[in-house]
């Protein structure tokens, strides 16, 4: 009686836990967009480096320099920021001539930056 009592728990317990357990992002199809997109210029960012600055921007251009593991320096070809890529994860390497397309929330104060949340390679 005990075994059937404990395996009908073990199977309450772990049957919840594997229903939930599997990577349904594998799974997800995100929409791929490729039409116009409103561009904010680096230059127009770099106007309100308040430490209260902080706005949502699409930007394109290039990386020019790595300062460390996850950030660089930006480009749009007129001006340049910090960019922070902390989550970002690449399919294919970058190089300095690789335009791209970032996603992100611009931030201001001492050392301004954008935190990008998703970049596209064009």
């Amino acid at each position: 009686m005990k075994a059937i009592t404990l395996s009908i728990a073990a199977a309450l317990i772990t049957l919840p836990t594997l229903a939930f357990a599997g990577d349904r992002e594998q799974e997800k199809k995100y929409v791929t967009y490729s039409g116009p997109v409103d561009l904010t210029p680096v230059a127009e960012m770099l106007k309100d480096t308040s430490w209260t600055a902080e706005k949502d921007v699409v930007t394109e251009g290039h990386l020019i320099k790595q300062i460390s593991k996850d950030t660089f320096i930006f480009t749009d070809g007129d001006a340049q920021i910090q960019v922070e890529l902390d989550d970002i994860v690449l399919t294919q390497p970058l190089n300095a001539e690789s335009k791209i397309r970032l996603y992100g929330e611009y931030e201001g104060g001492s050392t301004p930056e954008i935190e990008v949340e998703h970049l596209q390679i064009l």
